[in-house]
């Protein structure tokens, strides 16, 4: 009796030894895999971007417009046929109306330059620029880029607080944003999101078009304002929203702070921003279009329209001309020429290829200045 217990517990102590022998092995495997997936998906995200806005936050700056337009009301003594038979004596008088609209700037430099939008201040009769602690600076418009919706701003006043400018050439979608602004007038307000593509073009909302994309909340009053990367960098001017109810939908765009950058420098140094210029309309070609003219691809664009006496006009190009190649690059859009010849300064020659109906052709023209506000290429 004696040893059969003895055996029984023997038997019970193996057992048990045996089961947890097996269970520290599963607890290293479990522990392995866990280190292995750590390794393999890296936890790089802060729990906290509050260091982020602090340091980029004070940069941004609130900004108050105000513009007096001429309102005349429409009255029936302002009837043609009433006015025919009484004059103008019983005319409405026009009356004066102060327009006032809200945007957001980036102070940019030591020097007091500041970035916005050209729309968040086109046309204003004052500008009033107001910093996050309640500081009121005095600014002036150094210039104006319609083209881009860019505008800088000029401020004498001293201690600014400059934000660190990031590099946007590196973006990456997926990468973590915030957008810092004055929403609705609301107050500094901080968004997150990230940016969900870049690039962005042929939008409709500029002539010129490089986009980034962001799912962080944009709203009226955000023009203007900064986006910054998840260590307080400005990577770009927030400017617009895709948005069927004038509200944040998750789809904002900003543009990138190298464009930002670059239109600035040149209206510092030259008044304004200097472009190459052909003057021509163009067509995408569509596979439909390639078909018609008996083209092998759908590549090119049709010139739709010269400018008599412009630089494409004295080269010899005319509407229904197919241009293949500008420089040797082959545009794959009416944007992509445009984007081409804009690059190259005034004076400089292009080289132009394409098809006349079924001969090839081959030009050079001389680039002219861009004109404001022109629809041409």
């Amino acid at each position: 009796m004696h040893n059969r217990r003895l055996f029984t517990f023997i038997l019970i102590s193996v057992v048990a030894g045996l089961i947890g022998a097996l269970a520290v092995k599963l607890l290293l495997i479990d522990n392995g895999r866990s280190a292995i997936l750590r390794t393999a998906i890296p936890m790089e995200g802060p729990v906290s971007y509050a260091s982020a806005v602090q340091q980029a936050a004070p940069s941004v700056v609130n900004i108050y417009t105000s513009k007096l337009t001429i309102e005349r009301r429409d009255s029936l003594f302002d009837d043609p046929l009433f006015r025919r038979f009484f004059g103008d004596q019983f005319t409405s008088k026009p009356r004066k109306k102060l327009q006032t609209s809200l945007g957001s700037g980036v102070i940019i430099s030591d020097e007091g330059y500041i970035l916005t939008n050209h729309h968040v201040i086109a046309g204003a009769d004052e500008i009033q620029v107001v910093l996050s602690n309640g500081r009121n600076l005095k600014v002036e418009v150094a210039g104006t880029d319609p083209d881009t919706d860019l505008a800088v701003l000029k401020t004498d006043a001293d201690d600014l607080p400059v934000i660190t400018v990031g590099n946007a050439e590196h973006l990456q979608v997926g990468d973590v944003v915030l957008a810092i602004g004055n929403p609705f007038g609301v107050g500094q307000t901080v968004t997150m999101g990230i940016i969900s593509a870049t690039g962005r073009s042929q939008l409709g909302i500029n002539t010129f078009e490089n986009f980034i994309q962001t799912d962080a909340a944009i709203n009226p009053g955000n023009s203007g304002g900064a986006l910054i990367n998840a260590y307080g960098d400005l990577i770009g001017i927030n400017t617009a929203i895709f948005s069927k109810s004038g509200g944040s939908q998750g789809i904002g765009f900003a543009i990138p702070v190298t464009l930002a950058k670059g239109v600035m420098d040149q209206i510092l140094k030259r008044g304004r921003v200097v472009r190459g210029w052909l003057g021509i309309a163009g067509q995408d070609i569509t596979p439909e279009l390639a078909k018609s003219f008996g083209l092998s691809e759908a590549r090119g664009v049709l010139v739709s329209g010269v400018l008599e006496g412009g630089p494409a006009d004295l080269a010899g190009i005319e509407p229904g001309d197919i241009i293949t190649q500008i420089n040797n690059r082959v545009p794959s859009s009416s944007h992509e020429i445009l984007d081409i010849v804009s690059a190259l300064p005034p004076g400089s020659s292009v080289k132009i290829q394409g098809w006349r109906g079924d001969l090839r052709m081959e030009t050079e023209a001389i680039v002219s200045e861009r004109p404001r506000d022109s629809r041409r290429q």
